[in-house]
């Protein structure tokens, strides 16, 4: 409600605010000293030391659905030179939901060149993935939703459907990809959110489930991961296990894992939360990971990235329909410590 007071900024963990008033944001992405944040209502955001952009880099048509719209946004590792940035967003055509992967060439904070990379990856009211990301490697990773959790199109190789997604940068398959003249790296997901590397190339993804059974998976070229044939762990020889299930449900978000001198986690997975309402840093080991806290105190948190500056950023998500927004939500913040 607007007469709300704004939510409790942490006491103990200092927290810099950046931006507010953002609309339903959902991933965030650096390039050339400016932020770029993905809002579901089909606006890109630039931020810069002086505060968000009059003029939204783009504006995309995108319906009005709970779990759709322009989600995963990522800016080409040799942005500076190519001025490239890849979105992932919801469309309406003849009554179908869809998603598509544009790249976007940006000069002067205008969108210049809009081309389509990738279109006709079934849509949702719920379950639409929308991660993207770069690898170490420089092929792009996306991650797509199961349209209905009945659908068997996970287990369908020549479907887009509950997939993880390599791509080119141009939009084209990998030659060295897993499965032949196919996009497909990995299959058998429900709900991707988020994707990190660690230093020695290793890729772990974060994965709604229905209501509860969220995980965190380490991810394997060809590997299928159950879904929706099985949620959490099996026995089954043909599906990977997840690192760790969560039951209750956290509603995991983004995931990074940091590398920078501003904090004491060398290399280590930080989790955004959205129904825990909590930053962790996540500490994996046999057994599978543990939850350690570094900050709460802010709401829900939709994605976590780490800046130029080696500080880490975080987006709220209260604006969502899922809790109660303060006057100034959501909210683009640096963690100082």
């Amino acid at each position: 409600p607007s007469n709300s007071p704004p939510l409790p900024l942490p006491t103990t963990e200092p927290v810099e605010i950046i931006a507010t008033n953002l609309d339903k944001p959902w991933s965030i992405a650096f390039a050339d000293e400016r932020i770029f944040v993905s809002e579901k209502s089909g606006k890109i955001k630039i931020i810069t030391s002086s505060g968000i952009l009059d003029s939204p880099l783009i504006t995309l048509p995108t319906p009005e659905i709970f779990g759709g719209g322009l989600l995963g946004i990522t800016t080409h590792p040799d942005f500076s030179n190519n001025h490239f940035i890849y979105a992932y967003y919801t469309y309406e055509e003849n009554e179908n939901l869809w998603n598509k992967i544009i790249r976007i060439t940006e000069e002067d904070n205008k969108a210049v060149e809009i081309i389509t990379i990738l279109d006709k990856i079934p849509g949702s009211a719920f379950s639409n993935g929308g991660v993207i990301k770069f690898g170490p490697d420089g092929k792009l990773y996306v991650g797509t939703g199961s349209v209905t959790d009945s659908s068997d199109e996970p287990q369908n190789l020549h479907s887009l459907s509950g997939k993880i997604l390599r791509l080119n940068d141009d939009g084209t398959i990998p030659f060295d990809n897993p499965f032949e003249d196919s996009y497909v790296f990995t299959l058998g997901h429900r709900n991707p959110t988020g994707f990190a590397w660690t230093s020695q190339g290793e890729m772990y993804a974060t994965e709604l489930g229905p209501t509860k059974n969220d995980e965190i998976n380490l991810i394997k070229a060809g590997s299928n991961y159950g879904w929706p044939q099985v949620q959490c762990f099996s026995k089954i020889s043909n599906f990977v296990n997840p690192l760790e299930c969560f039951d209750p449900g956290l509603e995991p978000g983004g995931i990074i894992f940091y590398s920078g001198d501003k904090f004491d986690i060398d290399n280590q997975m930080i989790l955004a939360t959205q129904k825990a309402t909590n930053l962790f840093k996540v500490q994996i080991n046999d057994n599978g990971v543990n939850l350690d806290r570094i900050l709460s105190g802010v709401g829900r948190i939709r994605d976590v990235g780490q800046g130029p500056d080696d500080y880490v950023y975080i987006i709220t998500t209260n604006t969502d329909g899922k809790a109660f927004p303060a006057p100034d939500d959501d909210k683009l913040l640096r963690i100082l410590k």
